[in-house]
């Protein structure tokens, strides 16, 4: 490990709040944890869409993008995906910094990985939302073909399957994607940030 004794951090002039006085909106991170095949990315790519349309400076974090370059030197053990969330926490509190509402959409199974990057953020500036959909519909679903690879034994350490998924005990937002549809579910979110005074 790098020692860091000689690593001093360097303020700038320009502050998060100077950023998002300009944005007109305030930053934060919109985490979509949930199984594989629940809904995370569809909504995601959704809500960002009608953000956009609103006015917002947004960017969204997507798993699989991740892994095609930050992450690409990482596979799928315990120890590899503490690490990819713990680098995607890193990237999202730069974005939140920046004054970007960024969304990160990750199956992150893990409860402490999720509460690690919490703890990285000031109060109200991570917001976890569980795409809540059961084993049974998302292996029905399957619109990778993981599931069907990994009952067969070829993908090993398969969340759901083979790995254990930590649901979130207290989230602020809950998205049932058996009962509610994508425009529904954003619409939920939308509903959170507004009366979280997110809007200006």
């Amino acid at each position: 490990m790098m020692d860091n004794k000689n690593i001093t951090w360097h303020e700038g002039k320009v502050t998060k709040q100077h950023r998002q006085a300009l944005n007109r909106h305030k930053s934060a991170i919109l985490w979509f944890t949930g199984l594989s095949g629940s809904g995370k990315s569809t909504i995601s790519v959704e809500l960002e869409k009608k953000l956009y349309e609103i006015g917002f400076k947004t960017y969204r974090l997507d798993g699989d993008n991740i892994r095609h370059g930050l992450n690409k030197d990482l596979g799928f053990s315990e120890k590899e995906r503490n690490e990819n969330i713990r680098r995607i926490g890193e990237v999202s509190k730069l974005m939140v910094d920046a004054g970007i509402l960024t969304l990160s959409a990750f199956i992150s199974p893990f409860k402490l990985d999720r509460q690690s990057v919490r703890e990285m953020m000031d109060d109200g500036e991570f917001i976890e939302i569980h795409v809540d959909a059961s084993i049974e519909a998302c292996e029905s679903r399957d619109p990778k073909g993981l599931y069907k690879k990994a009952r067969e034994g070829k993908i090993k350490g398969f969340t759901g399957i083979d790995s254990p998924y930590e649901a979130p005990d207290s989230p602020e937002i809950v998205i049932d994607t058996e009962s509610l549809t994508v425009d529904e579910s954003v619409e939920t979110i939308l509903a959170y940030l507004h009366d979280h005074d997110f809007f200006s």
